[in-house]
């Protein structure tokens, strides 16, 4: 419906005065049922904006706002929802378009015309009269998504019937492509030469899903009105080639990095840092394993300065400066690519890859299942102990499928990973958090045996017991599934052995790990013990804040600031304001929680506990 309103509003609207009563009409209508529809939808934390875009519309088009300002309005809107509200949006392979053109003259040729102009014997009694296919103002406006829509759906108001139980799924795909190949036949015939070697063009366009959400008025703004219809042409009329020549990895990177530079200079901020961030998700961080595996500072490096570079966009930055940032991200990638070029072959690179994935990423999640049991047997509540190794042992097992969809099933994307990733970490810091400022509190609060005897059955009821192993579950989780992501990517290189290898060396360090921290915490007198675990929790829980601050600016939601500091991924700090800043304040909440638990200990509790006063083992 937002489409249609995008494409026909210009039928109804010039020059701020209405020139189609009927149309303005039916215009008029289709903002409305599409702000009361859009309130129907399930809420989610995306509704209000939606909302407020849906209300900017309905104001535009009783403004007689200029076609271009609406349909700008509606597609962002329609974009808005495909994210908030996710469906499938591409074909599973590629629409067969012999199959569509048979499709057509049987099912739409009577109303359309045998070419498409709208000009079929029945169709020549309806009213309103069929769409002409072949009118490229219009069809720059319209995806073969929409397309794909509107014979799926049908259009309410207007003859236009859905085909939904006549035709499969593949066939209404063969038939979209089909009809939206109709308007561009004559540019599609020169855009194979195109395609071959224009790259930009090429970085427009990356897969099925890309290419059945391209419009040609989306492209314009970066290739031009010409090359724009050459390349939607030819790619809807071989929609095979797609998957046969798309560029990918470091290279589509670059080209999309051009690209986002043209689309600043045409003043398409929007579509320059959506390009932007399309060149890291989907350029970069598909080879970040081989790229860690070689050279983890210049990985590092191409994180934050392309996070600066997409602020930059977004702000009014003077075109020079931001010119100056491509170039240095233009030379980064270049490095990048000569770096990963010959990395799948190394495998010395896969195992040492493979090794610090492993310990990097499963270290933190270690220490906070080592400190969770610690605590239990120090608390001799060993019957909690299984909730803590159920939730850990799930998060292993919930990885393997993660592994098992993200290679035989769907694609996660570079955006859904670094979203998972960044809202897990922020989760896991903040209940860290917590823990951590009650951990100070009972290190300092005297009268162990005590607390202990009195206390524990109430603090370790059923509900606190899923607490943990709540805590244990996404705290491993969050660390499996971005090794799982990477490990996906490495397997794919065709040195198995060496990954497994490299993965296996990885487990046995932190096995010996966790033996050594469960040894040692044995031996700690009960204070000591919770004063240290307060601690390394507190640390954990600024590193997570740090790296989830991280992830979301990787995905696009946080902008980023270069700050001058060092890159410690370690301790989760990173060379940004914005993740420096959040751990700043988790750090004075932590010092203000440490000092009230201190002024509180003293007045509450005035004789402190023996320092040797430990409880027996409990395993």
């Amino acid at each position: 419906m937002l489409d249609y309103l995008a494409t026909d509003y210009a039928g109804a609207v010039k020059d701020g005065a209405v020139i189609s009563t009927s149309e303005y009409a039916e215009m008029r209508e289709f903002t409305a049922t599409a702000r009361s529809r859009i309130a129907a939808l399930p809420p989610t934390v995306a509704t209000p904006a939606l909302l407020q875009q849906a209300d900017t519309l309905v104001a535009s088009v009783e403004a007689k706002a200029t076609p271009a300002q609406v349909a700008t309005q509606a597609h962002a809107l329609a974009d808005a929802l495909l994210q908030a509200y996710p469906v499938p949006t591409a074909p599973e392979r590629a629409p067969d378009l012999a199959r569509g053109a048979t499709l057509y003259q049987n099912q739409c040729a009577a109303c359309h015309g045998a070419t498409g102009h709208g000009d079929g014997p029945a169709g020549l009694l309806l009213s309103p009269r069929p769409v002409n296919f072949t009118d490229q103002t219009r069809a720059d406006q319209r995806s073969a998504l929409s397309l794909y829509e509107v014979i799926s759906q049908g259009v309410a108001g207007t003859p236009m019937a859905s085909y939904a139980q006549q035709l499969s799924s593949d066939d209404r795909w063969a038939l979209a492509y089909y009809v939206g190949s109709l308007a561009y036949a004559k540019e599609a015939v020169a855009g194979a030469d195109t395609w071959q070697h224009d790259t930009a063009a090429r970085a427009q366009i990356a897969d099925l899903k890309e290419l059945s959400r391209a419009r040609v008025a989306q492209l314009t703004p970066t290739l031009g009105a010409e090359r724009a219809r050459t390349i939607v042409g030819y790619l809807r009329a071989h929609p095979d080639v797609i998957q046969q020549q798309a560029l990918a990895g470091i290279p589509l990177a670059r080209a999309r990095l051009a690209a986002s530079l043209t689309a600043y200079r045409a003043g398409a901020k929007t579509q320059a840092t959506q390009l932007a961030l399309s060149a890291y998700l989907d350029g970069v961080e598909p080879v970040e394993p081989q790229l860690n595996a070689r050279d983890s500072a210049l990985r590092a490096q191409l994180e934050t300065s392309m996070g600066a570079y997409r602020s930059a966009l977004s702000g009014n930055t003077p075109v020079e400066s931001v010119v100056k940032q491509a170039d240095a991200i233009d030379g980064l990638l270049v490095r990048a690519q000569e770096v990963t070029a010959d990395a799948a072959s190394d495998a010395a690179a896969i195992f040492l890859g493979a090794f610090t994935i492993l310990v990097r990423e499963g270290l933190e999640a270690l220490l906070v299942v080592v400190a969770l049991l610690a605590f239990l047997r120090k608390a001799a509540r060993p019957e909690a102990l299984r909730y803590v190794h159920a939730g850990w042992i799930l998060a292993l097992v919930a990885g393997g499928i993660t592994w098992a969809i993200a290679s035989y099933a769907i694609s996660i994307s570079g955006a859904g990973r670094e979203l998972t990733e960044g809202l897990s970490s922020l989760f896991a810091a903040f209940v860290l958090l917590g823990v951590g400022l009650w951990m100070h509190q009972k290190s300092i609060g005297g009268r162990w045996q005590a607390y202990l005897k009195e206390k524990m059955a109430a603090a370790l009821n059923r509900r606190s017991a899923w607490f943990l192993f709540g805590l244990a579950f996404i705290s491993v989780y969050r660390e499996v599934f971005e090794s799982i992501l990477f490990y996906a990517a490495l397997w794919n290189d065709g040195q198995e052995v060496w990954l497994l290898s490299g993965i296996a060396a990885g487990a046995a360090v932190l096995g010996l790990i966790a033996w050594v921290l469960l040894r040692t915490s044995r031996r700690l007198p009960i204070g000591t013990f919770f004063s240290a675990s307060s601690a390394l929790i507190a640390v954990l829980a600024i590193a997570l804040t740090g790296k989830g601050i991280a992830a979301l600016q990787e995905a696009g939601w946080v902008a980023v600031s270069v700050a001058p500091v060092p890159h410690i991924e370690l301790l989760g700090i990173y060379p940004t304001w914005q993740s420096l800043l959040a751990q700043l304040a988790i750090l004075v909440l932590l010092a203000v929680g440490f000092v009230f638990n201190i002024r509180r200990g003293r007045q509450r509790l005035p004789s402190p506990p023996t320092t040797r006063e430990v409880l027996p083992d409990a395993d």
